[in-house]
């Protein structure tokens, strides 16, 4: 039996999988519970450090764009609505979305995913380019070639994202699973639940956060241990299939996806994310080839 070196954070997907209600006789998911999971992203991308992992999508994709030795798997394992993640401090006064061309908005990377859905929400919904605001980081890019726009500027000191508000430092920030509780702070998007699930109406998903991959390495040395990781992930998510009509964090196969990844690579392309556009064979070419219509 294969055992794979697995990172994929604790879901009602990877719950029956952790808990081995659901398991394979060919192989076995030795998950590495690493918090936050974004720790995991860098010695995936790097140095193959696990045999499968989560990867945020931006990171995924500058992984494709740079040859960085990961294979993109047609298996989203998060997503979000990303709207209300753009905070400010209330005591400081809140900015209108349209009034934040010119402004510094804080956020953890420039390349973090969820600073990627709102600068794209801020771009359609109210024609904010992303070189119109001043963007402050602390974090470098995951993938290593990869380095940030002339508009990017790399906070010098230790404080948090909320300090930076509370201190004046910034007008806005991006927060993701760490965004602060109470009514300290306020979304700068007052209708964002209502603009999501209109957005989500209109484009038919979820803003993806997180996609499977696999270690290239992996893939070239036992292809048929993947494809049966793949099996044993679609076998958890038959579990919690959501309704019909109902947004879903969780997404299975080439097709349903083919929009989504052409959507989120235009939004990478206008941001500076990426150094050229992707096609789709380039994403999602080695894993077609790998899994012979296993997720098509």
């Amino acid at each position: 039996m294969r055992s794979l070196r697995t990172v994929l954070a604790t879901s009602p997907l990877s719950i029956p999988l952790k808990t081995g209600a659901i398991t394979s006789p060919h192989v076995r998911l030795e998950f590495a519970e690493v918090t936050p999971e974004h720790k995991a992203f860098a010695p995936m991308v790097r140095q193959q450090a696990y045999d499968l992992c989560e990867l945020a999508i931006v990171t995924c994709l500058q992984a494709i764009a740079y040859d960085r030795p990961v294979v993109m798997l047609p298996i989203v394992v998060a997503s979000r609505f990303q709207r209300a993640c753009l905070i400010a401090y209330r005591q400081r006064g809140v900015p209108a979305p349209t009034e934040l061309a010119g402004k510094r908005i804080g956020v953890r990377s420039y390349t973090q995913t969820t600073g990627m859905w709102v600068r794209a929400h801020l771009t359609e919904d109210y024609g904010l380019s992303t070189e119109s605001i001043l963007w402050f980081t602390r974090d470098p890019a995951h993938v290593e070639q990869y380095r940030d726009p002339p508009f990017v500027q790399h906070t010098p000191n230790d404080k948090s994202l909320p300090d930076l508000l509370r201190d004046g430092d910034i007008d806005a920030a991006i927060l993701g699973n760490d965004l602060p509780r109470g009514d300290e702070f306020a979304a700068v998007i007052a209708d964002a639940a209502a603009q999501d699930l209109q957005w989500w109406k209109q484009h038919h998903f979820m803003p993806i956060n997180h996609v499977m991959t696999a270690s290239r390495d992996l893939c070239r040395s036992d292809p048929g241990a993947v494809k049966e990781a793949c099996r044993l992930l679609l076998e958890a998510h038959a579990l919690n299939v959501v309704p019909a009509g109902t947004p879903s964090r969780v997404v299975f196969g080439f097709e349903r996806l083919r929009e989504p990844v052409r959507w989120i690579t235009d939004a990478c392309l206008e941001q500076g994310l990426l150094p050229r556009r992707l096609s789709f064979e380039e994403v999602f070419g080695p894993a077609a080839d790998l899994l012979g219509g296993l997720l098509d």
